[in-house]
């Protein structure tokens, strides 16, 4: 089996990651077994100053000093369990040590497999906002839409003021889902989950669209490249 590497960004999406790894492994390994799994990451309150000043190039940085880190531990390929981080990712730069299972390109196989043609993406404003899931999408000849922009900044807030902090409110549940409905109005067939604690707070039972959940659609996706069920990831960053 291969060593899987979990880089973190926020915390909430790493360890629902890597629970969701481990647990994927025992369905399908039996009772106690899993793929070998190291996770690191430097706490997010390091990069924030960065994103706000769109310092591509020190995010990077810091994701570098991390990936590192588990080439070191033998990790043989790494995921980032943070959708907005891959617009770090995808920027120009050095290679990363090991390879990385892009968590867009998940989340579009997937897409592409279930059928769906109009995809509702909901995540941080700097994710709805930019290149990455448009990039995954359009590669795939899908169509995407974004909500509206006061309801952007609630869904941003909210990550960050509640969800990013472990905070998992009924009133944010309810805001999500008229939102999500919205989007349904406007003919998505799916909503993509691509901040990776939004599956925390929205499932399948409350959407009024079916769910693309970015966060256990990677870590599963971990298990696959791990158990050779998947090819290993060939990308190490930079553009697509």
């Amino acid at each position: 089996m291969k060593h899987i590497g979990i880089l973190a960004h926020s915390a909430e999406g790493a360890t629902l990651c890597y629970r969701t790894a481990w647990m994927e492994g025992v369905r399908r390994l039996g009772a106690h077994n899993h793929p070998e799994i190291t996770l690191t990451g430097t706490a997010m309150y390091q990069a924030l100053d960065a994103w706000e000043r769109r310092d591509l190039p020190s995010l990077r940085a810091l994701f570098m000093g991390d990936a590192r880190k588990l080439a070191s531990a033998g990790a043989d390929f790494f995921v980032l369990p943070d959708n907005t981080a891959h617009i770090a990712l995808e920027a120009p730069g050095e290679p990363f040590p090991i390879p990385c299972l892009h968590i867009g390109e998940v989340v579009a196989d997937q897409a592409r497999a279930d059928g769906r043609r109009r995809i509702a993406i909901l995540g941080t404003s700097w994710t709805m906002e930019g290149p990455v899931y448009p990039g995954a999408f359009g590669r795939r000849g899908l169509a995407w839409e974004i909500p509206d922009e006061p309801d952007r900044k609630i869904i941003h807030d909210i990550i960050f003021d509640e969800l990013c902090l472990g905070v998992f409110t009924e009133a944010s549940r309810a805001e999500y889902v008229r939102i999500i409905g919205r989007m349904a109005e406007r003919g998505c067939d799916a909503v993509a989950l691509v901040c990776t604690e939004i599956p925390l707070l929205i499932t399948g039972d409350v959407s009024p669209l079916p769910i693309l959940d970015s966060t256990r659609l990677l870590a599963a996706g971990a298990v696959d490249v791990a158990l050779g069920d998947r090819r290993m990831p060939e990308w190490r960053g930079g553009p697509l």
